[in-house]
């Protein structure tokens, strides 16, 4: 099953879905992420997986529009407050609407922002992996 991740930035969200995909779904799956207007990791995306032994410190910001629609079964949006990216395509569409950790303010509940949509992220992998189509 080859698996993209979207958001808008493909700076948190979806670039931790894309480490934790690639760390608990078996080697048989293709996993990748992307955004409508990608930026840069943020560096708390990269510390929260860090803390479970996931290193995302290689993964790159990707353009939506770069992402061939053939190498594509699966899309699950990550957006919750803002407008997600379109993905043209025939792959199945899932929505997992999570709040963008960036976001958070102030900065000294970031971090914990990061942790709680990793967790989440990590739990709904788990379920979709059982064959629960959240």
């Amino acid at each position: 099953m080859k698996i993209l991740f979207l958001c808008v930035a493909n700076s948190a969200r979806s670039q931790m879905a894309e480490g934790l995909a690639r760390h608990f779904l078996d080697k048989k799956h293709t996993i990748q992420s992307a955004g409508s207007k990608p930026s840069s990791i943020n560096p708390l995306a990269i510390q929260v997986l860090e803390e479970m032994g996931i290193d995302i410190s290689k993964q790159r910001s990707k353009a939506v529009d770069s992402i061939d629609p053939k190498s594509v079964d699966v899309v699950i949006t990550l957006c919750a407050e803002e407008v997600c990216p379109v993905f043209l395509g025939k792959a199945k569409r899932l929505h997992w609407p999570l709040p963008d950790p960036a976001a958070v303010g102030p900065e000294s509940d970031r971090l914990a922002a990061f942790r709680k949509i990793r967790d989440e992220i990590r739990e709904r992998l788990l379920a979709f992996s059982m064959g629960d189509a959240l």
